[in-house]
């Protein structure tokens, strides 16, 4: 009987829905998604629809996950596995969408890869076998909360330097270690024996560049990852005056050019266009991302450069940054700001955000911006960094330019670390409500279909939504992926600007294999009158239009 009169409940609500949309002043319609026709709409800056929200999960040295790499029995890998269950908790208190994880520091692998050994950090040993597959669980644990898995990669890296990493000793690395097959492929820097040496894959033999790129699409095309996301580590950043040992390289590969700047930049460009291409070749749905160096160019330098004098990627890593972005060889690049807002003309954040702006607007790459959660409360890194506004700050400046779409913070631990109370300000400040990560256009998509809830249930712990998904094709495209759910006081209809920010948006969720999802709405109060709406994304947040209203009396 109560399933029955639940259908039937269902049944009033959505002819109730096909009234209202017939009415044009209505947003809620049926055929409409709540983000079309919102230009017009005042919302709050505070509470954003969309922003990419993320934080930096470091494996390299134990940073961040694993925070040891001496868990090898069953007990201790459950508690590896808890551990990043924590990090996981901490995104979602600070609605976070997304979370960028780690799992290819060193030439390694985080999963069982057929070109590249087990990484250290799992076990502390180089190329063992941890008993279980790290990949799969973050990807899938990351998913069950509905935070988007990118897959943080370093391209070229192949060792640590000493004590703790092999350092430029190519025996130390692990026994079945590409690099010991094949020590023509790499090159120590600074030179062996000097401190902080460690060993590089050469961007500039042709073999190597497709060996890493076939390691890294290993994962692309065996698990579900929402994106492959590289750092800022091309060419070795400088050490002294020592140069980079690359001219047999260049007089063997130099395809035509004479520069070898020019060539190396070169070198860099074909990682990053030809990864970007295999990427969208096997699943044209995953994004790809660069994490680059602060600066491209000084203005001194380059016309088209920022007003800084700082260190410059261009020249000091063979990164062309600005040239990514203008040829959308990545979706998405998060410049690493790491400085504060004031008088610091080598970088000032103020000045590098605009011009940062300036080089995404017009194209499709989105713009997110890294921040140096690292750095807030250290006194080493001056007065600045000791305001415990100095980030939030950040993310309100951000608001004076609609291209910052996100930003990823440095790093997990920095984060829960919360010094001087720098993160509960930021969080209250510009993350107090849920937010859809970006929709990109140059992604495949197809319309979803509106959700019909079925039911809403009081209970004890708060209101149990449910829902059913009408079928809308198969596969990955044109899919329900996930659920946003929109809550309002009161049973009145909600108008079409009141989907326009994040002020009614209480959660989303991970949809499910079974034909009906629900979803529990645990801060809801009790005997207080509610009106929810139910709106289906993709898996590339693409939202389709919202379900009939339905009222809790």
């Amino acid at each position: 009987m109560k399933a029955t009169r639940l259908r039937a409940a269902g049944l009033a609500v959505a002819l109730l829905g096909a009234l209202v949309a017939g009415t044009p002043a209505r947003a809620a319609e049926s055929d409409t998604a709540p983000d079309s026709s919102t230009t017009n709409c005042v919302t709050d800056p505070a509470t954003p629809k969309r922003q990419f929200r993320a934080m930096w999960i470091a494996s390299v040295t134990n940073i961040d996950w694993p925070s040891k790499a001496s868990w090898t029995d069953p007990d201790q890998v459950a508690k590896q596995k808890a551990e990043y269950l924590g990090w996981l908790d901490l995104a979602q208190k600070l609605h976070h969408n997304a979370v960028v994880v780690q799992v290819r520091p060193t030439a390694d692998a985080f999963w069982p890869s057929p070109y590249e050994p087990w990484s250290e950090y799992l076990t502390g040993v180089r190329g063992k076998d941890p008993g279980w597959d790290p990949l799969a669980f973050l990807v899938e644990e990351s998913h069950k909360r509905n935070l988007e898995f990118h897959a943080w990669m370093n391209p070229y890296r192949v060792s640590m330097p000493a004590p703790g990493g092999a350092g430029a000793d190519i025996s130390k690395l692990a026994p079945d270690a590409p690099a010991r097959q094949h020590p023509d492929w790499v090159f120590a820097y600074p030179p062996a024996g000097v401190a902080g040496s460690r060993l590089y894959y050469n961007p500039g033999i042709p073999e190597v560049r497709e060996f890493v790129q076939n390691a890294m699409m290993d994962a692309v095309k065996r698990y579900d990852v929402d994106a492959i996301h590289f750092d800022d580590y091309f060419y070795p950043y400088p050490s002294g005056t020592y140069q980079v040992p690359d001219d047999a390289t260049f007089a063997a590969y130099n395809r035509g050019f004479t520069d070898k700047a020019d060539w190396r930049r070169d070198n860099i460009n074909l990682l990053v266009r030809e990864m970007n291409a295999k990427i969208k070749a096997a699943k044209p749905w995953v994004k790809f991302g660069v994490s680059p160096f602060g600066i491209w160019r000084n203005k001194s330098a380059d016309p088209n450069g920022s007003d800084t004098t700082g260190s410059q990627s261009y020249d000091i890593i063979s990164a062309d940054t600005r040239r990514w972005v203008k040829e959308e060889w990545v979706d998405y690049i998060v410049p690493q700001l790491y400085w504060y807002i004031g008088q610091y003309p080598a970088a000032d954040y103020a000045r590098l955000v605009p011009w940062w702006a300036e080089q995404v607007r017009g194209t499709n790459v989105q713009l997110y911006i890294g921040q140096a959660d690292y750095k807030s409360g250290d006194p080493a890194y001056g007065s600045y960094w000791m305001n415990p506004r100095e980030l939030s700050d950040h993310l309100t400046l951000n608001r004076s330019y609609p291209e910052v779409l996100g930003n990823v913070h440095f790093s997990a631990v920095q984060v829960r670390a919360n010094r001087l109370g720098a993160t509960d300000i930021y969080a209250a400040e510009h993350y107090s409500r849920p937010a859809l990560v970006p929709t990109m256009a140059q992604l495949p998509s197809r319309p979803l279909l509106a959700p019909v809830v079925t039911g809403v249930d009081r209970q004890a712990d708060g209101v149990r939504l449910s829902w059913r998904q009408p079928a809308n094709g198969k596969g990955p495209l044109g899919t329900a992926t996930s659920y946003a759910i929109y809550r309002f006081d009161g049973t009145g209809l909600a108008d079409r600007c009141d989907f326009a920010d994040a002020a009614h948006l209480v959660g989303t969720v991970r949809g499910t294999d079974g034909d009906v999802q629900s979803w529990l709405d645990t801060t809801a109060a009790a005997d207080a009158r509610y009106t929810y709406y139910v709106s289906a994304l993709d898996r590339s947040w693409n939202e389709g239009p919202v379900s009939p209203p339905r009222f809790v009396r």
